[in-house]
């Protein structure tokens, strides 16, 4: 009997990481997740708002545990293969809630971040397009052990940049745009099916499952 042997859809995570539901980012987010599923993997389009936390405190965690929302965000992440965020520039920088949700998801183990790939992508009314902010949260992430694609997409002056159906109105942006989308799942896809890259990126306090790992390297 020949049985049918290809494997099941990748599953990507596109978290829309501004607050305000209408946001550019929240935009941009939607246009990535269509453009995800028209390349054949299984999309989970979320919203910042729905992982709803307090301010990280150290007192909190000791009374309270883990607040709801970053639980909910950890197991989104887990059952992903792959990250997307759309994040939007706060003063050449970071968001605030994105940050926060981010150390708390750190305090989880096993680490969710930890070897998951992650495309950044950007869009705000600037002329460099939120490319700053993106910069910065590559800090944290791949400190956590996240495989950040080096080809991060940024789309300036976004207010102007959409058409009525969604897509970028600059042409030779969307293609790019749709390249990096196929290039990076590609790459999702040799690492999570095919296991073609080694696994050697482990720097944050607190990890033990590599205990015996020192040094950074990538195949």
């Amino acid at each position: 009997m020949v049985t049918d042997a290809s494997p099941p859809p990748m599953d990507v995570l596109v978290l829309g990481a501004s607050l305000r539901a209408g946001s550019l980012n929240a935009r941009l987010a939607a246009l990535v997740a269509r453009l995800v599923q028209e390349a054949g993997a299984t999309v989970h389009l979320a919203h910042m708002g729905e992982f709803v936390m307090p301010v990280y405190d150290g007192d909190i965690e000791a009374a309270e545990g883990l607040p709801p929302g970053a639980l909910a965000l950890s197991e989104r992440l887990r059952l992903s293969d792959a990250v997307v965020i759309a994040s939007p520039e706060y003063n050449a920088s970071v968001p605030g809630g994105l940050k926060n949700a981010i150390d708390w998801v750190s305090r989880i183990r096993p680490q969710p971040f930890k070897d998951k790939h992650a495309l950044l992508v950007s869009a705000s009314p600037s002329l460099v397009g939120g490319n700053r902010g993106l910069w910065a949260l590559r800090v944290p992430l791949e400190h956590l052990g996240t495989r950040v694609y080096p080809d991060m997409f940024s789309l300036a002056q976004a207010h102007e940049g959409f058409t009525d159906g969604g897509d970028l109105t600059d042409s030779g942006l969307h293609e790019r745009l749709v390249e990096a989308v196929a290039a990076f799942l590609q790459l999702v896809e040799a690492d999570t099916r095919y296991v073609c890259l080694r696994r050697r990126w482990y720097e944050f306090l607190g990890d033990r499952t590599n205990a015996e790992v020192t040094q950074r390297a990538q195949d």
